[in-house]
């Protein structure tokens, strides 16, 4: 029976979202537009902060400093979707969220641009050492003089991670005449003139200039340790805004001191404040032309309007039709609104016969299906039933209490 009350107030009563960490307002505008309630909340909050609120809510929207842990997974049962309001989603154990049937969305592209142009910004005050003259200058010191500045024009760009960001980079810096040159796991087609090195060492040993866009996977974690830094050109510089782990900190603050690397401008670190409340503390802080910026790659208005209009289009369609078009942890499936129907969702264990199942009750009740679609991976089935029947509600229900369900709702 708590099965069946759910199932009903998820189509008939008004969804509660909460958004936390400033999410851009756009975000709140749309989906209260669409008759959702949402909540906001300015910090991140913890996991026991987290496991008290959620079960207010329907659906949650984050940014990369709330740590959606599997704790906070298995303590809650209604929130069907997870809206990530940035590009990584390494903060939320995904791997739970299937198991638990949340559908996790995020937003690869919204701030691409926003990124590349900080990376060939910091690229440019690297060379020229505007972060050092600058301070001098509010010092009243001046240091007016062209030793150790150079043009980037002409110098070799090595970018590690040819993806969406890596690849803006590639064009932005070509059109400065800088030669491009990129390491990527995966085959990638080149922009311009651009040329896939054979090997990272290959790049390191080649570039003025480094720029990593890598995602936080055990492959990437410590990729830039003291070998590696080692191999840089002696005076290049090196650009850190993708994660964090990437670099080994204490190594790269030793290769500055010694000299070998010219500069460095990071935007990402191991350990971060959780709030502007808290004091960052970091070994590259005082060392000669190392720029650092609190994890600011994509945040510029454009970007943070455009992530929040992303995301909350994604939590419309999956909330208003069941679309997961998108969806980081979940088979995607995109499919039109059916007039004249009523739908079902549901996320199942993807073993043999549950779709035989699924598909004995509906004809047991007499309802005749119009469409259905469904997608599978390794771990789960995702259903979507349109149906004709005026008991879609005890279906659902029934359905909802095979074994090897995990998820079913009535959208509509």
């Amino acid at each position: 029976m708590a099965d069946f009350i759910k199932i009903f107030q998820m189509k008939n009563q008004t969804l509660r979202i909460l958004l936390v960490e400033n999410i851009h307002p756009i975000a709140k505008e749309k989906l209260e537009a669409e008759g959702y309630l949402v909540d906001l909340i300015s910090h991140a909050p913890s996991e026991d902060e987290l496991i008290k609120i959620l079960p207010n809510y329907d659906a949650l929207g984050i940014r990369s400093k709330t740590e959606i842990t599997k704790k906070v997974l298995d303590s809650i049962s209604n929130i069907t979707t997870i809206g990530c309001f940035c590009i990584g989603t390494n903060q939320v154990d995904l791997s739970s969220a299937k198991s638990h049937g949340i559908v996790v969305f995020n937003a690869p592209h919204s701030n691409t641009r926003s990124v590349a142009e900080l990376v060939i910004a910091e690229m440019i005050a690297l060379s020229r050492q505007l972060g050092d003259r600058n301070t001098k200058a509010h010092q009243g010191e001046w240091i007016k003089s062209a030793e150790g500045s150079r043009e980037v024009r002409g110098k070799t760009l090595g970018i590690v991670g040819y993806g969406h960001i890596g690849s803006q980079v590639s064009v932005l810096a070509e059109s400065m005449g800088l030669k491009v040159i990129f390491f990527d796991t995966i085959k990638k087609l080149p922009l311009g003139n651009a040329r896939a090195a054979s090997s990272l060492d290959e790049l390191l040993k080649e570039s003025d200039f480094i720029t990593l866009h890598v995602p936080e996977i055990p492959e990437t974690m410590n990729m830039m340790g003291e070998r590696e830094l080692g191999l840089m050109k002696k005076g290049s510089y090196l650009i850190n805004a993708s994660r964090g782990t990437v670099v080994v900190i204490d190594a790269l603050a030793s290769a500055l001191k010694s000299k070998h690397i010219a500069g460095c401008a990071v935007d990402v670190f191991p350990v971060e404040p959780a709030s502007n409340k808290e004091k960052f503390v970091s070994p590259l802080q005082g060392l000669a032309n190392v720029i650092l910026t609190p994890h600011i790659g994509g945040s510029t208005e454009e970007a943070q309007k455009a992530i929040g209009a992303e995301v909350a289009e994604s939590f419309r369609r999956f909330l208003k039709i069941g679309s997961t078009s998108g969806a980081v942890n979940f088979p995607n499936v995109d499919l039109p609104f059916k007039i004249g129907t009523s739908r079902i969702l549901n996320v199942h264990r993807n073993e043999p016969g549950v779709l035989g199942e699924i598909n004995g009750i509906i004809s047991k009740a007499g309802a005749n299906i119009e469409g259905q679609y469904l997608s599978t991976d390794d771990k789960i089935g995702y259903l979507v039933m349109d149906v004709h029947s005026s008991q879609v509600d005890q279906l659902a229900s029934e359905i909802s209490l095979l074994n090897r369900s995990i998820r079913t709702r009535v959208v509509y």
